[in-house]
C-alpha cells in the first residue's frame, strides 16, 4: 500500500511543484511587468536587506541587480522545475538562492532547510517520469538505437 501511495515518480513531481511554489509566489511579487521591476523589490535589496556574514550584517552589493537576479531567478526556475525542464540545474539555482536567503534571513532557517532537501533531492534523483527531461532523454535513446 505505501509503494502504490509513495510512486517514485509521484513523488518526485510533488518535490518539484513543493519548491516552485514558495519561490514563484515570491517572484512574482517582484514585478511590475514584464521585465519590469517593482519599486518594492530595489528598495528591498536597497533598504531592508542584508546578507548576515561574520562582522556583518553587510548591505546587498549591486541592489537593483541583486532584485533583478532574484526575481529572474525566481521566475524561471520554478517555470523549468514544473515542466521537468533542465530540472537538476533549476534545482541547483534554487539551492542557490535558499543559501543567499539564508544569509538575508537567518532566523527562518526551518523552512530553508526543507528547500534545500528539496532542491537536493530533486538534484539527486532527478525530475521523474513526469517530466519533459525524462521524455527528452527517451526520444534521444530512441534516435540513438535508430541510427
Amino acid at each position: 500500500m505505501v509503494r502504490v501511495v509513495a510512486l517514485p515518480s509521484l513523488v518526485q513531481l510533488i518535490m518539484r511543484f513543493a519548491l516552485a511554489v514558495p519561490f514563484w509566489r515570491s517572484g512574482i511579487l517582484k514585478w511590475d511587468g514584464f521585465l519590469q521591476l517593482s519599486d518594492t523589490a530595489v528598495t528591498l535589496f536597497t533598504d531592508e536587506f542584508m546578507l548576515h556574514l561574520p562582522g556583518g550584517p553587510y548591505p546587498f552589493p549591486a541592489p537593483t541587480l541583486m532584485a533583478f537576479l532574484s526575481g529572474s531567478g525566481e521566475i524561471i526556475f520554478p517555470i523549468l522545475l514544473v515542466l521537468g525542464l533542465a530540472t537538476r540545474f533549476a534545482a541547483l539555482g534554487l539551492l542557490c538562492m535558499t543559501v543567499i536567503v539564508e544569509l538575508t534571513v537567518p532566523d527562518g532557517w526551518p523552512v530553508h532547510i526543507t528547500w534545500a532537501a528539496m532542491a537536493l533531492g530533486i538534484m539527486a534523483w532527478g525530475p521523474g517520469r513526469f517530466s519533459i527531461d525524462y521524455l527528452l532523454r527517451n526520444l534521444l535513446q530512441l534516435l540513438k538505437v535508430a541510427r
